[in-house]
């Protein structure tokens, strides 16, 4: 059973056609999820396949990473590295910092007070800063 409302359905392809994405069924379900509702999202594709699967529609696993691989080119979201092992993929797309909660591998963002960084290396000959990212990890005090 179908469960996304028409008005997700219709986000999620308007949002892909701003980026000429084209909106196959695959792609119009996943981005569905991600912005039908109209709020920021940071989901792993773990989470997003399974979100996928509660909707009642079938999608692949090895589908939901490359659609985020898409989705990432084409500017759609953005990927976030916390730890090495996996990657969180966030539609908000201006700079800002994140924290990364370590008890339940959690990225949420970091308020919305300005964060300034006063002074970055040198980046090494023939090269320059492309972008900075800021993960602030917490956990529990002891």
């Amino acid at each position: 059973m179908d469960t996304l409302s028409d008005i997700a359905r219709q986000r999620g392809e308007t949002w892909l056609m701003r980026a000429d994405v084209r909106p196959t069924r695959q792609r119009v379900l996943l981005a569905s999820l991600l912005v039908g509702d109209g709020r920021d999202r940071h989901v792993t594709a773990e989470w997003l396949h399974d979100a996928a699967r509660r909707s009642g529609d079938r999608v692949s696993l090895a589908t939901v990473y490359n659609t985020l691989r898409a989705f990432t080119e084409a500017g759609l979201v953005q990927e976030i590295t916390v730890d090495g092992t996996g990657s969180y993929f966030d539609t908000r797309l201006d700079d800002h910092p994140h924290f990364y909660w370590e008890d339940d591998a959690r990225l949420t963002d970091a308020g919305t007070q300005p964060l300034e960084i006063v002074d970055l290396p040198d980046a090494p000959e023939g090269m320059e800063i492309a972008k900075v990212d800021v993960v602030i990890r917490l956990r529990a005090k002891v």
